[in-house]
């Protein structure tokens, strides 16, 4: 899976990828005020909006 994604482009733009070896705790979720930060960072397709999202930097 990470050969794969590191193999797209996207405009002539490889993505970063890694891989998280981090284990999350379940249940845990942002405050609203912090997810609306992060929302503004995010760029949605309109035809997938929920799996097609363009991150960018701060």
């Amino acid at each position: 899976m990470l050969a794969w994604a590191q193999s797209m482009i996207s405009k002539g733009i490889h993505p970063i990828i890694e891989l998280s070896q981090k284990t999350y705790q379940r249940g845990i979720s942002l405050t609203k005020k912090a997810m609306r930060e992060i929302e503004k960072r995010l760029e949605r397709d309109p035809l997938l909006p929920k799996w097609d999202i363009l991150i960018r930097p701060n």
